[in-house]
């Protein structure tokens, strides 16, 4: 009988994704990363490999029910998928195009669903779903499109968590704040600097501050935890600071 533990992890080719996979993997998990960037994905997945790690890569499109299904269907059982995809960008309230309205949507949340959905077909009871929102979630300006996709993952989480509560399988979510991540570096030196001042600490969390607070969510001993979600932003969401 087959008791290897085996955790998915989208968004897996870099930020807080990339570290989610090395912490459950240091954890004892064989540890599946999936993302659509290929070349990206390999090169780190071979890089975690070298270090001794069992990870595997598996290259798939977060909002293409097909090539997910294909990822979980590839090895022997589920029990921990974390939903790091996500994007982000800037955009003013009155310059957003519902194109972009829809997209972030559908890669934010639509790109958690069917992973999570696909994952829970497939675990056994003692499973464990941990979603990524974000601080983000209780509001700012320049995003409202990211702040509705993320309040819209932490309420599908609270739901999903309801409905797999009788088959034993927690659903829980990780909102980190400000976060030192390609993605965050991709604006400009002088306005990351900006925002890293407007933190509790002065200072962006490590991607691996946040895929610690993932893994103790994703770990069997937390199944009892449930429909929750964990803030890891240095305290910001206390208030008393600007956005």
């Amino acid at each position: 009988m087959n008791t290897q533990t085996i955790a998915f992890v989208t968004g897996a080719a870099q930020g807080i994704g990339l570290a989610t996979v090395a912490r459950l993997a240091r954890d004892g998990f064989r540890v599946v990363a999936m993302d659509r960037h290929a070349d990206q994905l390999k090169l780190a997945v071979a890089d975690l490999q070298a270090s001794g790690l069992d990870v595997v890569a598996a290259v798939c499109d977060v909002c293409d029910r097909v090539s997910v299904a294909a990822a979980f269907d590839g090895q022997s059982r589920v029990d921990a998928l974390v939903c790091a995809a996500g994007i982000y960008n800037d955009a003013r309230f009155l310059d957003l195009t519902e194109q972009a309205f829809r997209t972030m949507l559908d890669v934010n949340v639509v790109g958690t669903f069917i992973p999570a959905q696909e994952a829970a077909r497939r675990m056994q009871a003692g499973g464990r779903i941990v979603t990524i929102s974000s601080r983000g979630a209780l509001g700012g300006t320049r995003f409202a499109h990211y702040v509705a996709s993320k309040s819209a993952v932490i309420g599908l989480t609270r739901a999903m968590a309801m409905e797999l509560r009788e088959r034993q399988i927690a659903v829980n979510s990780v909102a980190p704040g400000f976060t030192d991540t390609p993605m965050t570096r991709s604006a400009p030196a002088e306005m990351f600097a900006a925002w890293e001042q407007l933190e509790p600490g002065g200072r962006a969390a490590s991607p691996d501050v946040i895929a610690n607070a993932i893994a103790f969510l994703a770990a069997p001993s937390t199944q009892f935890i449930t429909g929750q979600t964990l803030f890891v932003d240095g305290g910001k969401s206390l208030g008393g600071l600007g956005i």
